[in-house]
């Protein structure tokens, strides 16, 4: 892989490193996809390749659906099986944190290198695929959780029997319908994000060992869009996307999508005055009542300028043919990402107090990606582990976590938060 390449993959891992540690203040599908928006927005911005200016927009769309469907898999008990004394329940926790990971990564990574590929010449039955994954999921669902009773998270849902059902089925349709890149970009966002996931746990056992004041939760949620991110950009880098002979269409969609419709839904889910109370009763108590009005308000004004951006994006993309594609990308992306940072320090108040650390480090990363953007560019050179590399990978991130399993079970005698299942 070009040494040119290691930048963008950097940017693209930081990227969705600090907005998946975002999304844990947000939770779910909605929260995800944000997240999964901007750093599919980000990697297209920075690798600077021209057939991917037209299709950009819609691709990183679909990406974020992707990223978001894993939203509604439930994981707080496998995490806590990771911080198990005993070495068969920790590694059954980071196991099991590899395949809930490597789902959220399969199928943003998946959808988001499917739209890549959509031109003109050959497009994508997003119909057939919304039908086949549905109906993947529905299958896996029934017969594995319900008929076999394989259940990963009891008591909690075991709504991760959907998410695989659907990767599987949309490994079959990448592979059958010979959507080879796009699978590419799959398996390495599902191995970088499945590793970053039991790493992270790892990283957060260490943490709340080391005794420090830190939400170490959060390094867990970095580390899984971190190595996400990573293999994400490194799947789709080392691809060999053949130039397209037709622009594909400038579509206006998307960018409602992407700057409209998902913002609204973490502000509906997220900003109501119960969900806020109980921080306002750390940060601001003698001012409760006044913050519990004015944090929903300043957070739909922050949705209404997403509102306003869009519209006027749409209307410059879809009236002057001329307006380059890439511009009004940048611009989603940058306006994506200053609103998810500015809706995390309203939803923790941040903006009150120092007591969440973490969130001011948000600030810092985006500011290191602000400066690093424009010295950014990508070689695509077709060339990267392929076929057998790929098992390799996937066997030593195995073992990996099953040596880190053993390391982290014998460092303590018990944590607060740590589960049993065996």
């Amino acid at each position: 892989m070009p040494k040119k390449n290691l930048l963008p993959i950097l940017l693209t891992a930081m990227t969705l490193g600090t907005t998946w540690a975002i999304r844990g203040q947000f939770g779910h599908e909605q929260g995800a996809a944000w997240a999964g928006a901007i750093a599919c927005l980000m990697l297209v911005m920075v690798a600077k390749r021209s057939e991917w200016a037209e299709s950009g927009l819609k691709a990183s769309f679909f990406g974020a659906v992707g990223w978001g469907l894993g939203g509604m898999m439930s994981y707080g008990v496998l995490v806590g099986y990771g911080k198990s004394p005993d070495f068969l329940n920790a590694s059954y926790g980071l196991l099991s944190l590899l395949v809930v990971g490597g789902l959220y990564g399969f199928l943003g990574g998946g959808l988001f290198g499917l739209g890549l590929t959509d031109s003109k010449e050959r497009k994508v039955p997003w119909h057939q695929v919304t039908v086949e994954l549905t109906v993947g999921g529905l299958i896996f669902y029934y017969f594995i959780i319900e008929q076999l009773g394989w259940l990963m998270t009891p008591p909690r849902s075991e709504a991760w029997g959907v998410c695989a059902g659907a990767a599987l089925a949309l490994a079959y349709f990448l592979y059958r319908s010979g959507y080879r890149n796009a699978l590419r970009v799959a398996l390495f966002s599902g191995l970088g994000a499945g590793f970053g996931f039991g790493f992270g746990n790892f990283l957060q056992t260490m943490g709340q060992l080391s005794g420090l004041t830190f939400n170490f939760w959060n390094v867990m949620e970095y580390s899984l869009g971190f190595f996400g991110g990573i293999g994400m950009a490194y799947g789709a880098l080392t691809s060999s996307w053949q130039p397209a002979k037709k622009a594909a269409e400038k579509s206006v969609w998307p960018i409602y999508g992407l700057a409209v419709l998902i913002p609204f839904f973490v502000w509906e889910q997220s900003f109501w005055e119960k969900e806020i109370t109980p921080m306002l009763e750390k940060v601001a108590p003698g001012q409760m009542e006044f913050w519990a009005k004015a944090i929903p308000v300043l957070a739909f004004l922050i949705w209404l300028g997403l509102l306003g951006l869009a519209w006027k994006k749409a209307k410059t993309l879809k009236n002057d043919l001329a307006v380059s594609t890439v511009s009004v990308l940048q611009s989603v992306c940058w306006s994506l990402f200053l609103a998810y940072l500015a809706y995390t320090f309203l939803i923790t108040g941040s903006f009150m107090s120092g007591y969440r650390p973490e969130q001011f480090l948000y600030l810092v990363n985006f500011g290191l990606i602000w400066f690093l953007v424009p010295k950014s560019s990508a070689q695509f050179s077709g060339e990267g582990i392929q076929g057998a590399g790929i098992w390799k990978l996937f066997f030593l991130i195995l073992g990996l976590l099953i040596l880190l399993a053993a390391i982290s079970s014998s460092l303590h005698e018990g944590l607060p938060g740590m589960q049993t299942r065996f």
